[in-house]
């Protein structure tokens, strides 16, 4: 039996003090003609912005997070895995299996394998990678307006010398990630 309809997932945003965790699937229909396809973290900027348009005009795709609350509420990896799933609940297609990358798998009803270093290998989980990753950087650079003093139109609210310096100085937005160690250690202070 052939698998027609798959589906690739990938996460942006697992690593930073501030922020959501952002997941998106993607459901590349045959011959979609969409060239450069590759692990979002590999492309420059303007490739990333380019691939985005093309994956939004061309494929079946859903983006879904979790923001700092839930994060904090339930860890990053359980945070991670519930938006994998909204992401691909969200799909207007069911997919028949699932790729998704890294080594992890959440707890659902879908047929699906864990690769790792997916974003690399198979075009749905980078197109995947790109949407998720393009999605958050957007919200981090939204978010550097209301609180400049962080720099995340640059870090993207990871743990920079210049985000911890601010974080530091000022303290923790709502946007922060209280239950991660140098957020929750200034709290303690």
């Amino acid at each position: 039996m052939t698998i027609k309809i798959i589906a690739g997932i990938d996460e942006a945003g697992r690593g930073p003090l501030a922020g959501p965790v952002v997941a998106a699937a993607v459901i590349l229909p045959e011959g979609h003609g969409i060239k450069g396809l590759d692990d979002s973290k590999k492309l420059t900027a303007r490739k990333r912005a380019a691939l985005e348009i093309e994956i939004l005009e061309k494929t079946i795709y859903y983006i879904a997070l979790c923001d700092e609350l839930e994060i904090d509420s339930i860890n990053i990896l359980q945070a991670t895995m519930l938006a994998m799933t909204r992401a691909a609940d969200g799909l207007s297609q069911r997919p028949e299996h699932i790729l998704v990358d890294g080594n992890r798998l959440p707890k659902w009803g879908y047929q699906a394998e864990a690769v790792i270093g997916g974003d690399a290998i198979h075009p749905c989980i980078s197109a995947a990678s790109i949407l998720a990753k393009e999605y958050r950087d957007r919200m981090m650079i939204a978010a550097a307006e209301k609180y400049p003093e962080y720099g995340w139109e640059r870090n993207k609210g990871y743990g920079t010398a210049e985000h911890m310096a601010a974080l530091k100085k000022y303290g923790p937005t709502p946007l922060h990630r209280k239950s991660f160690a140098p957020v929750a250690q200034l709290e303690l202070l």
